[in-house]
């Protein structure tokens, strides 16, 4: 919540001769992500040593590429009831403490105030009115989370063909080509993003000089045990639910956003006879990094694929590919912070 109360993570990367260019995302004074060439006489804090370069981690191409669907939209229906019903509530306890008062004044009849007896105990009449729209986002929540499972295991038992797909790639844009895809999709637009993945907590924790098992770092919680949720349940950035309900038992297909992530312009896909368009041009976020990968800091770039089933749902490919490096150092002021919630990034 506040970038300045968190303690900054450093560590001295040795890229074993792979340029990287130096690149600053954001500023001291908000969240920021830095790469930067040190002089040997700056003594660092942590050294890392290997599993520098531009090959995908297993987490990020296990998590970030495939295909994807988007969270239910009754998540956000839930959300966004949630302050409204938590008023109500409240509105409706204030009025039964002063019920005797509006009752004497005949803005009350004995139809809505007092008291209902249910055992031992009595219970506000009103409540029974209020308390079952209180419990309608819990409600929302749930049928949406079963939904979410129903479509992740629809997915993994019986995925899509994957398409084929051309990607060229320059610091200018890249060009799409789709020579084939599911006949049972339709395609409908395409972009490129770009994200800081999480960094791994091991080593935050080590460059920070904390022990695992001891008091985390401020702004991450305490590690589950044994058992993966979500990205940020894993590193300990995601204090709380961090993305929908997903299946335990095979690859979640519900895509995470990055936490710091930009995107190009969506370009819509027009077809021809149930062609797509070949060499589609696409624009890409300026001024980003190319892609590297590490264990503290790792910028990714992919390709996203818009589809609508037969019921016209939703269903997207996501393509990492590999961003060449700029041949001058790059800088963005603000780092383009967002929701690691999926229903609620615009995603």
């Amino acid at each position: 919540m506040d970038p300045n109360s968190v303690p900054v993570s450093e560590a001295l990367v040795d890229t074993n001769g792979l340029y990287v260019t130096e690149f600053t995302i954001g500023n001291d004074d908000d969240w920021l992500v830095e790469w930067k060439e040190i002089g040997s006489e700056v003594p660092p804090k942590l050294s890392i040593n290997g599993n520098v370069g531009t090959k995908m981690p297993s987490f990020i191409e296990n998590s970030r590429s495939g295909w994807y669907v988007n969270p239910d939209p009754l998540h956000n229906l839930s959300r966004k009831m949630i302050l409204p019903v938590v008023s109500l509530l409240i509105v409706s306890l204030f009025i039964h403490a002063i019920e005797p008062g509006l009752v004497d004044l005949g803005i009350f009849d004995n139809t809505i105030a007092g008291s209902i007896s249910i055992g031992p105990l009595d219970y506000p009449r009103l409540l029974f009115f209020t308390f079952p729209i209180f419990l309608l986002p819990l409600l929302f929540r749930t049928i949406a989370n079963f939904r979410d499972m129903s479509r992740q295991s629809y997915i993994n038992s019986d995925p899509f063909v994957d398409p084929m797909t051309e990607i060229t790639v320059s610091k200018n844009g890249c060009k799409l080509s789709i020579p084939s895809y599911p006949e049972e999709l339709e395609l409908v637009r395409s972009r490129v993003q770009v994200g800081i993945a999480i960094p791994e907590r091991s080593t935050v924790l080590a460059s920070l000089g904390r022990n695992e098992g001891g008091q985390p770092s401020p702004g991450m919680s305490t590690k589950l045990p044994d058992k993966r949720i979500a990205a940020g349940d894993e590193s300990g950035t995601g204090v709380g639910e961090a993305t929908p309900m997903q299946v335990s038992t095979r690859r979640s297909v519900i895509l995470e956003p990055f936490r710091i992530m930009e995107t190009g312009d969506w370009s819509v896909i027009q077809t021809k006879e149930n062609k797509p368009i070949v060499d589609l041009d696409l624009n890409i976020p300026i001024k980003w990094p190319g892609t590297i990968y590490s264990s503290l800091i790792a910028v990714h770039w992919e390709i996203l694929i818009e589809f609508k089933d037969s019921l016209g749902r939703e269903v997207k490919w996501v393509s990492p590919f590999v961003m060449p490096q700029s041949e001058e150092p790059t800088s963005l002021n603000i780092a383009p912070v967002r929701s690691g919630r999926a229903e609620l990034s615009n995603y």
